[in-house]
């Protein structure tokens, strides 16, 4: 089958390609005898139909239909004749002046750039570290025994770290507003659960006490009614409760499921639950500086359509989080189309220097990788057998598996090349990122 292959651009394409009429029309036929074989019609017996009405009533349909996957085939058949590789979905289009026994078509597409990847020793890198030793265990430990906390009432001024239930009435120029009133409300000073201006109101407090004080509502508070206003609130004081922590000892053990309670073992456990964690929040933030890195190695346009594929997976991705949120997505502007260009060019940049890498050192995932990966993950579970089974048994979450071996690969590749910076980061300040 003849095709013509342009260049229309830098990544863009234009392949002229001609199906024979007679083929279309011999399997158009061929799937209306098909059809007509058990084809029910009102007054015919299954398979009694006319050819003529099959053919009247079915045939723009299949024609369609065999037409849709002659093109397709032509285009495959070209695609692979001249070795393209495709960028996204191709515009195909009719074409006049094919000829009598031929139907011409235009495909307009992309192809993938060719991608050079330049020297990786000229990459700077800033790997992250984070040192885990008994002062790190004992903030754990704190950690676990507020999170067990109980409260006792105390008859003094309120204080920060005590619990508080109050009544409060808020007004704007002497008239209460919608929210700003509540009985029997709860909350710990010096969380910052309140406006700073609240919990300074509160504090020093006493039991059965009433106060009127005012609260500045900051400018992007998310009430538009209240945002940039100063409001005065009306506050009861009705009892203050202070803190009481578990001692460390094998009842706190025993309750963290520990045997025996017994309290070297605990220290263990949680030493190796925070290497755990501290070596997957590293890793991560060093992954990061690599991929924001690599971009670097080499330039090279991107295809549209790639580019216009991950931005609507992004924007569906936000409209989503914002439902999930309990926004009425109807209620709100639409977001504009090219919200998420820049970090959709840059996602796809990414991948595809990347894929790149992999293909040109050999990056691929092999199966003790994958094995090892998975039974990391495992560890932090209470039955890790049972989660490896699970992987294993599951393909989509064991290419996700996969997908980051290759990523951690890529990630290896590059330290072991780069110029490398080790840099130590503090524990309370690892802990406190969130990671994506």
């Amino acid at each position: 089958m003849a095709t013509q292959i342009e260049s229309t651009g830098q990544l863009e394409r234009k392949l002229q390609m001609d199906v024979p009429l007679a083929d279309v029309n011999r399997e158009v036929g061929e799937r209306l005898r098909k059809l007509a074989r058990t084809l029910k019609m009102p007054g015919f017996r299954p398979g009694k139909v006319p050819m003529k009405m099959v053919e009247q009533s079915y045939g723009p349909q299949v024609h369609a239909e065999v037409l849709g996957d002659a093109v397709s085939k032509a285009f495959g058949a070209a695609v692979e004749e001249h070795g393209l590789r495709v960028a996204g979905q191709p515009r195909i289009e009719g074409r006049e002046g094919a000829g009598e026994d031929v139907l011409g078509f235009t495909a307009h597409f992309e192809v993938y750039p060719e991608v050079q990847i330049g020297d990786a020793a000229t990459l700077e890198i800033e790997r992250v570290r984070c040192a885990i030793g008994d002062a790190e265990i004992d903030k754990t430990i704190d950690i676990l025994r507020k999170q067990r906390v109980t409260w006792e009432p105390a008859e003094r001024a309120a204080q920060d770290g005590d619990r508080v239930t109050i009544d409060f009435v808020g007004k704007l120029d002497d008239v209460a507003f919608e929210g700003g009133t509540a009985s029997d409300f709860p909350f710990v000073l010096g969380e910052g659960r309140m406006l700073a201006d609240f919990e300074t109101g509160v504090r020093g407090m006493i039991p059965g006490a009433s106060k009127t004080f005012p609260v500045a509502f900051p400018e992007d508070y998310g009430s538009k009614d209240l945002a940039g206003k100063t409001a005065q609130f009306e506050v009861t004081l009705k009892q203050v409760e202070a803190p009481k922590l578990p001692e460390v000892n094998t009842e706190f053990a025993t309750q963290l499921g520990v045997p025996g309670g017994d309290l070297e073992k605990m220290r263990t456990d949680i030493r190796a639950n925070l290497e755990r964690e501290v070596g997957q929040r590293v890793s991560a933030r060093t992954k990061a500086n690599v991929m924001e890195a690599l971009p670097k190695l080499a330039r090279f346009e991107l295809p549209t359509a790639l580019v216009q594929a991950e931005s609507a997976q992004l924007l569906e991705r936000a409209r989503a989080d914002l439902q999930s949120r309990g926004m009425d997505l109807k209620q709100l502007p639409d977001i504009p189309a090219d919200t998420f260009k820049e970090q959709a060019e840059r996602r796809v940049r990414l991948g595809l220097l990347v894929a790149e890498i992999v293909r040109e050192n050999g990056l691929v995932a092999k199966p003790d990788q994958i094995r090892k990966q998975i039974e990391e993950f495992a560890q932090a579970y209470e039955n890790p057998a049972e989660v490896v089974r699970y992987y294993f048994s599951d393909r989509e979450r064991l290419a996700e598996v996969e997908a980051l071996v290759v990523e951690q690969n890529v990630v290896d590749w590059a330290l072991g090349k780069a110029k490398v910076t080790d840099k130590d980061i503090a524990f309370d300040e690892l802990m406190a990122q969130q990671q994506g």
